[in-house]
């Protein structure tokens, strides 16, 4: 799509940085430039706020990536878009069958009213839940690790949904700060949502963070 708007060698692109290096390769692909933007902290979509503050005299376009359920907020983008006459392209994430998003919706409010300990995911309207992401407190990395390894040690599948922020990837790595995408990169981690789980696999979630979370306090 961005070969096809014209975007090429020259332009910048804004894309963030959280999440897979996928989006930036592709603008490499199209000879353009990728230039990172932050995170909204409650969806892990890109922050429109930012977007405008990495804004320059070569920026062509904008892609927007819609994370774990959550969408971006395309209507502030796209209206960036028309004051600056810049390309809002989307990458969505694969649709799953109504009644498995219903059956996900209801476990993840099973979940977030009953765990203690760590932050559930922001309820947002249209929240699919694709991906049921907490954030773990306590001192960052180590300790979200930490929290995930005793967690699977009790039989409660879970993974790390981003393990590093492509600006910190060898490939294009950058000196920005960014800060919402680091935080997220070290405190998040998936916990199991599918539709097909039963109220026994989502009691043993709740118990194994909850037995967890006394013993991890935020750091000042």
């Amino acid at each position: 799509m961005l070969q096809a708007a014209g975007v090429g060698a020259g332009d910048e692109v804004i894309v963030p940085a959280f999440g897979n290096p996928e989006v930036a390769e592709a603008v490499v692909r199209a000879g353009a430039a990728p230039v990172f933007a932050d995170i909204d902290a409650d969806t892990y979509c890109i922050d429109p706020s930012h977007v405008a503050d990495r804004l320059s005299a070569r920026t062509a376009a904008v892609v927007a990536v819609h994370r774990f359920g959550h969408r971006a907020d395309i209507e502030r983008l796209l209206h960036l878009g028309s004051r600056h006459g810049l390309l809002v392209l989307e990458q969505g994430e694969s649709e799953k069958p109504h009644d498995e998003v219903g059956q996900r919706r209801v476990h993840a409010a099973y979940l977030s009213g009953r765990l203690s300990g760590v932050r559930t995911p922001a309820g947002h309207e249209g929240h699919t839940y694709q991906q049921y992401v907490v954030r773990v407190p306590g001192n960052g990395r180590p300790d979200r690790d930490a929290f995930a390894r005793v967690l699977r040690g009790k039989g409660v599948e879970c993974s790390v949904p981003v393990k590093a922020p492509v600006h910190r990837l060898s490939a294009f790595r950058r000196d920005v700060a960014l800060p919402e995408t680091e935080r997220a990169a070290d405190e998040t981690l998936a916990l199991p949502v599918d539709g097909s789980m039963t109220r026994r696999q989502l009691q043993r979630v709740v118990s194994a963070c909850n037995a967890l979370g006394g013993l991890l306090q935020p750091a000042f």
